[in-house]
């Protein structure tokens, strides 16, 4: 899994749905995405501009925990 990002909204969108029902993937507000490498590579073919960030690091494959602590009531 790699992370990329886009140029704009408009680009991602039009990634997002490219991507949909073909390969998994994680998409963050911060405008990152993880895909497989072969997702990538589609995207690249498809002439969808995106900059590759590198490999997915371990925060970015396991989702946070929460705080399992009770609130004060």
């Amino acid at each position: 899994m790699i992370i990329i990002t886009f140029p704009n909204l408009e680009t991602k969108r039009r990634a997002l749905g490219y991507l949909s029902g073909k390969f998994p993937f994680k998409s963050w507000a911060n405008g990152e995405m993880m895909v497989p490498e072969e997702a990538e590579s589609c995207l690249t073919r498809e002439g969808i501009d995106h900059t590759a960030l590198g490999p997915a690091t371990y925060e970015h494959l396991i989702p946070a925990v929460r705080d399992p602590s009770a609130p004060a009531v």
